[in-house]
């Protein structure tokens, strides 16, 4: 059974990203955390990274659907 919590250095395995970066996704809120114990470790719940990483395809998509609108087909004359 996987983990319902994951550390951030879980995070960062997971999206392939620095400590620093995962640090701040969830201290901007982008991906959603608890911070848990005496000493306030940050969690991340394994549905919550799911969400963010399917919220990150949906942006994406959307951005490239965008460029590929706004870009211009050069004419053969």
């Amino acid at each position: 059974m996987a983990p319902r919590f994951l550390t951030l250095a879980d995070v960062t395995e997971v999206l392939n990203i620095s400590a620093a970066q995962a640090y701040a996704l969830v201290r901007s809120g982008e991906l959603p955390a608890i911070q848990i114990g005496g000493r306030l470790q940050w969690r991340v719940e394994s549905a919550e990274l799911e969400r963010y990483i399917e919220r990150m395809y949906a942006q994406t998509r959307a951005r490239i659907e965008t460029e590929v609108e706004h870009d211009t087909v050069p004419e053969h004359g």
